[in-house]
């Protein structure tokens, strides 16, 4: 914990007006700048059908394995990725952000885990939707994770084989549907750097006002796949996993990720003792 530490210090100088905002358990989460409100888009939800994608109803016990904890207000860590969300939310409309890749410097970080419960998260807010998108196209898990399996999915929409409207799912969560991808792509590098998933990103991007776009991305130093998506998207959140990066790791990833749309960083599996309360 203490190179992870020293790391973000370094980080601080780098970054100006980098600020400690929340502590949580897990994760631990520091944010860039200060936030200010959303605005509210009840009324465009409205107009959102998506009675034609087909729902996959989550098996619970499947959830709590993999900790995938956001959907349970009941469970406590839920609101570690509430209160990430809403920092995160905060952040983005000041911008007019909507597409926020997470990335982590090396694998093994819980990259996908914070991707999947900040999406589900975003999806209960009544302002916003969401769309998870399983751009780790070396070693997805997006659908593992949620215990999914589909006919279609990313792989063949890459391949020109179905429309996107045809490999999104609803996971049984309002307001959030899922773009999974269910085996390793060949060519992954080139294949983000593509006319089309250029194309993807913006319609997605473009198509709703509400809507939130989360690329869950492959690790930063393991090759150039996350260069090559980074500068499509609006913003970056880094996850770092206690223990599963050095310190000139976490070094290198932030010497590569543009400091004006780095959103800040999540210390995941931190040591840090969780304390139940109420309002």
């Amino acid at each position: 914990m203490e190179k992870i530490k020293d790391a973000l210090a370094k980080a601080k100088v780098e970054h100006a007006e980098t600020r400690l905002s929340t502590k949580f358990s897990s994760p631990t989460v520091v944010m860039q700048q200060e936030a200010k409100g959303f605005s509210n888009t009840e009324n465009e939800l409205g107009a959102i059908n998506y009675l034609d994608t087909p729902v996959i109803k989550l098996d619970s016990a499947h959830l709590e394995k993999n900790r995938i904890v956001a959907q349970s207000k009941s469970d406590t860590n839920s609101y570690s990725f509430d209160s990430l969300r809403t920092q995160i939310l905060q952040k983005m409309e000041e911008n007019n952000w909507r597409t926020i890749a997470v990335v982590s410097p090396t694998p093994q970080s819980g990259k996908t885990l914070v991707s999947i419960n900040l999406a589900i998260s975003i999806a209960h807010q009544p302002q916003k939707t969401a769309i998870l998108v399983d751009f780790d196209l070396r070693r997805p898990k997006v659908a593992a994770y949620l215990g999914i399996h589909t006919e279609k999915s990313m792989n063949d929409y890459l391949q020109d084989k179905a429309p996107l409207k045809d490999i999104i799912v609803n996971p049984g969560i309002d307001r959030l549907v899922i773009a999974p991808t269910m085996k390793p792509v060949s060519n992954s590098a080139e294949t983000l750097s593509s006319n089309k998933v250029t194309n993807l990103i913006a319609e997605l991007r473009d198509r709703y006002d509400s809507r939130i776009v989360i690329f869950d991305c492959p690790p930063v130093l393991n090759s150039d796949d996350a260069m090559v998506l980074l500068p499509q998207v609006d913003c970056i959140l880094l996850v770092i996993g206690n223990g599963m990066s050095t310190q000139s790791e976490i070094e290198e990833t932030l010497h590569h990720l543009p400091k004006e749309n780095l959103l800040g960083v999540v210390f995941n599996k931190a040591e840090i003792e969780s304390k139940n309360y109420y309002y």
